[in-house]
């Protein structure tokens, strides 16, 4: 009884120190870009245009929104309406599902600049389509697949099987039961993969900078090049004459990612709740 509580005792204080020391780590992050950032938000850094005096991130902060919302069309429908068939129409434990998973979790590990490596070669070369926001975001659907794939299906499997039995028992068809009963009860679920997936879009880089470019501008057309806030904030510090702009971009991004989380959240609360 005794070494049982020492046991105890000796994990308890271990998962403490875990947790204060992810949750310094992360106040030690945050604290240091708000401190080297904030002095540096200034207006002329919102402005609309972009030059060598004022380098503006309100061109790559409208490029980010752009970027992700073509990224999310595209990779939203295609990894949502796979995992449904993996999970509602798929044969269970048949070869072929076993296949595409272990390909989908292998590409989820795969280095970012092999999909902009790809990208270049493909999208911007082999088709033509240059260094433009439509290359970036391909690239970026690519790479963001399997993560929606993984976590809708998930997601699906998780919603008990007397929500099928019921639809069935009801007189409905297999249509029916996955889109009006399934389907909505794992949205909580594929929304949650949904935030993973835009978080991973705002903080990409390496993958844009093959696949995008780096201009400065608020693209006009889906063709043209243009740069995220990470891009912008990389470009920055590696020219070395804007770091302090460059902090004053990554405190924007950071809360960039907060608003987007925290809405994200919300808005899925609430559908929860409505289910």
């Amino acid at each position: 009884m005794k070494k049982q509580m020492v046991q105890e005792c000796f994990m308890k204080a271990i998962t403490w120190a875990a947790a204060l020391i992810t949750v310094g780590i992360l106040l030690f992050l945050v604290g240091f870009i708000l401190v080297r950032g904030i002095p540096y938000l200034k207006p002329s850094l919102f402005s609309l245009h972009y030059n060598s005096e004022n380098v503006s991130l309100m061109p790559a902060l409208l490029s980010t929104i752009l970027m992700t919302l073509l990224s999310l069309v595209i990779a939203v429908p295609l990894g949502v309406f796979a995992s449904i068939y993996l999970s509602e129409y798929a044969r269970k434990g048949s070869r072929a599902v076993s296949v595409i998973r272990v390909t989908a979790e292998t590409l989820s590990g795969i280095p970012s600049i092999l999909y902009g490596l790809f990208g270049m070669l493909f999208f911007v070369t082999q088709l033509g389509w240059g260094f433009s926001l439509l290359a970036g975001a391909f690239t970026l659907s690519i790479m963001i697949l399997p993560l929606i794939m993984r976590t809708s299906e998930e997601a699906l499997q998780a919603v008990p099987d007397l929500y099928r039995e019921g639809s069935y028992g009801l007189g409905a068809g297999k249509l029916w039961t996955v889109f009006r009963i399934v389907l909505p009860a794992a949205i909580p679920g594929i929304f949650a993969g949904i935030i993973l997936a835009i978080g991973r879009i705002v903080g990409e880089t390496a993958a844009l900078i093959y696949t995008a470019g780096t201009v400065a501008q608020i693209p006009s057309s889906p063709m043209m090049s243009a740069r995220t806030l990470s891009v912008h904030m990389y470009a920055l510090s590696s020219e070395g004459l804007h770091t302090n702009e460059g902090y004053a971009t990554a405190v924007v991004l950071l809360a960039v990612v907060v608003l987007i989380n925290t809405l994200s959240s919300r808005i899925v609360k609430r559908i929860g709740g409505t289910i």
